[in-house]
């Protein structure tokens, strides 16, 4: 049985590994607030993208970092798609921030210092109380480094490739399999490697392979976890 105490959980990993279905049905099953922080980022590159800001894969960096006090991101809860969607300037944008023009830049833009210092605060807000399921790249090394509960997401790259080519085709996005594979390295490579919070598996985080993992054992062995640690606690 689980706890009735709400604890802060911080997933992180890799682009397509699974790390936002998890964390979604993981929130949904404890009642706690989901939050996609890598939506938060694609909102901020798909707003420099409309403003001119990324072309051609170019940023112009110091124009981005004056324009941070333009973007007011938020979340609102959609009752017929069961998620908190992204609303960058009182537009609703979950449908564009998931096409892969965004994808190719939002890693570069993740990478500035005060993007990032901008957006950890916006988040550290929204899950100063706890009950929160947070997924991204930086949550339990950065964000919040006291969480309760740290997961590691990860799965075999050709299988990431696929999952994300199977999103996109299904959203009628064509695109091939040596794309995918391009992009998913190109991101690893910039999240990884990036000077300000790159991605890293904290000590104390719990990794789950979901290569060869269905949905329901995925969120079985996430939700035991949770039980462990809340009566810890």
């Amino acid at each position: 049985m689980l706890s009735e105490k709400k604890i802060t959980i911080a997933v992180d990993g890799y682009s397509s590994c699974g790390k936002s279905t998890l964390a979604k049905a993981l929130a949904g099953s404890l009642g706690y607030l989901f939050i996609d922080s890598g939506a938060m980022y694609r909102g901020v590159t798909l707003y420099c993208m409309r403003s001119g800001l990324i072309e051609n894969g170019v940023l112009q960096k110091e124009a981005i970092e004056n324009a941070l006090n333009e973007i007011e991101l938020h979340f609102e809860y959609n009752p017929e798609t069961d998620i908190s969607e992204l609303i960058l300037n009182g537009e609703n944008v979950e449908h564009q921030i998931r096409m892969p023009n965004v994808a190719a830049n939002v890693s570069k833009v993740a990478a500035i210092k005060s993007v990032r210092h901008k957006l950890v605060e916006e988040q550290r807000k929204i899950g100063a109380n706890g009950g929160i399921v947070m997924d991204g790249r930086d949550i339990g090394s950065v964000v919040f480094p006291n969480a309760e509960l740290k997961l590691f997401v990860t799965a075999a790259p050709e299988i990431r490739a696929q999952r994300r080519k199977d999103e996109l085709e299904s959203k009628g996005v064509q695109i091939t399999l040596d794309e995918v594979i391009a992009n998913l390295m190109e991101r690893d490579l910039i999240d990884s490697t990036r000077e300000e919070s790159p991605l890293i598996q904290v000590e104390d985080a719990i990794v789950i392979d979901t290569s060869y993992l269905t949905r329901e054992e995925q969120l079985k062995q996430a939700l035991e976890l949770v039980n462990q640690v809340t009566l810890q606690n």
